[in-house]
């Protein structure tokens, strides 16, 4: 048995990085004391022990826990192991400790009962929360933020993808960054004295200003580097467009399946692991539907709620593969307790990359709902998806029941996004014809003397590269008749 040219018996892509991701992560229970040192080679670190923090400032319970469970599984995705969860009912975050000085005094009695060395907090903290709150707890400190662009950086795996990390986890390191001591000292300008010369005289740059003009630099380097990768990023996706093959973007939450369905649909052997982020870098295949209709998907990153600004920045050259597309397949984790604010949070991050790259959102690609995992769902769970999202497909990436309905069902929506078009194509342009029987449908075809008149159907790029034949004084369903009569 064959899968994309390789036997049943290799390993593909996506499998050898699985095997690569999973050989690195840290194991728990393991010991870092050594008993040989023979074994140091062999050694493995324990797993970060962490407890969790929220403030819950709206919405019901069940959305505040759902929101907890999720930060344990980033947790676990990062490589940490979650001792304890706590959530805090307050109108809005302490603007001091963000859980307040008496909530702040129990989460240091809860750490020290646990053993704890990490503590996250359930949304983006400022600098001086930071400082207050590690005050208090005598641990480290890190919000939710740090702990996605973590696990970013864990599962980059091109150049881009890790530049556009680098530059994020910048973005949010500079406003944060402190020193201590000896660290803040001013910094001598040269020799310092009346013999420094001009321009060496003074008190010179302190500790903290060195590194933040360091960091200001390095990002600007990664910006350039970044907008050059976009060029190429670009270059390929207007090859895409032009080729006339429709354009289908994989979208949806992390983790609801996108990697999966999208090798269930084109045989591929992407990267798929049951993490959050697992795959960063969009990746484009190319696959036959049943109507012999090549169609290019591309699997983009996954999104997540209150997804920080400084990664929608960053991978804004990653994000575009969204606005360019003739169709938005938006995955849906059905087994997910909030399955609605899934689709929110997705919609939200759409709208807004669609709105910074000056496209009219009115234009935005149509989109279609699709709710994996129905293996994982109750028949209840199922029933009440059904009545809320009429029109959506319920499929299985992982045992395949739906795949061919919602095959048929891209072949129809890719089929009614075409135009109809009439031309007499010369017989020089055989390049045109070809591609006419290749992405399009043929209605009515003649063969005369000064070419092949054509009535089909074919996607927008195709029409516009066949407009300069398009015969004149005969409308398209005409094609063929008048010549009868």
């Amino acid at each position: 048995m064959k899968r994309n040219g390789w036997t049943a018996a290799e390993p593909t892509t996506g499998e050898m990085r699985l095997e690569e991701r999973t050989s690195l992560r840290r194991v728990a229970g393991l010991s870092t004391e050594l008993t040989d040192v023979t074994e140091v080679e062999y050694r493995q670190l324990r797993l970060e022990r962490v407890v969790l923090v929220g403030v819950w400032t709206s919405g019901t319970s069940a959305q505040a826990e759902a929101s907890m469970a999720e930060l344990a599984a980033l947790a676990e995705t990062a490589g940490s192991q979650v001792l304890e969860a706590l959530i805090q009912r307050r109108d809005k975050p302490d603007p001091a400790t963000y859980i307040g000085s008496g909530k702040a005094d129990e989460l240091r009695t809860v750490v020290l009962d646990t053993g704890a060395d990490t503590v996250i907090c359930d949304g983006e903290l400022t600098p001086a929360q930071l400082t207050a709150l590690e005050k208090v707890v005598k641990v480290k400190v890190i919000d939710r933020t740090a702990l996605i662009l973590d696990i970013f950086a864990q599962h980059a795996t091109s150049s881009e993808g890790k530049a556009q990390v680098s530059l994020a986890q910048m973005e949010y390191m500079l406003p944060r960054l402190r020193g201590w001591g000896e660290s803040m000292s001013r910094q001598a300008g040269g020799r310092a004295g009346s013999n420094g010369g001009v321009g060496l005289r003074g008190p010179g740059e302190t500790k903290i200003e060195t590194d933040r003009r360091r960091i200001r630099e390095r990002m600007a380097k990664l910006r350039r580097e970044i907008r050059e990768m976009k060029t190429a990023r670009d270059t390929k996706r207007a090859r895409r467009a032009g080729s006339g093959v429709p354009q289908v973007a994989i979208v949806g939450y992390t983790n609801a399946g996108k990697s999966s369905l999208m090798n269930a649909l084109t045989g591929s052997g992407v990267l798929v692991q049951d993490a959050l982020f697992a795959t960063l870098d969009p990746t484009t295949r190319r696959a036959q539907l049943d109507d012999g209709r090549e169609v290019v998907f591309t699997d983009t990153v996954g999104f997540v709620r209150h997804l920080p600004t400084q990664l929608v920045e960053a991978f804004r050259s990653t994000l575009e593969e969204v606005t360019g597309a003739d169709l938005l397949v938006h995955v849906v984790d059905g087994s997910d307790a909030d399955p609605a604010g899934q689709i929110k949070a997705v919609r939200e991050v759409i709208a807004e990359v669609i709105k910074e790259s000056g496209a009219d959102t009115a234009t935005a690609p149509p989109e279609l709902l699709v709710v994996n995992k129905i293996d994982a769902m109750s028949p209840m769970q199922r029933t009440e998806l059904r009545g809320m999202l009429p029109h959506a497909e319920f499929v299985s990436a992982r045992t395949g029941a739906g795949i061919d309905r919602l095959r048929a069902r891209l072949a129809e929506i890719l089929g009614d996004l075409d135009v109809e078009v009439g031309v007499l194509l010369p017989y020089t342009r055989g390049d045109l014809l070809a591609r006419v029987h290749a992405d399009g449908r043929i209605l009515q075809s003649e063969h005369e003397e000064g070419g092949t008149r054509l009535r089909a159907r074919v996607p927008h790029a195709l029409a516009a590269a066949l407009a300069e034949y398009a015969h004149a004084g005969a409308a398209p369903g005409d094609c063929g008749e008048d010549r009868r009569n």
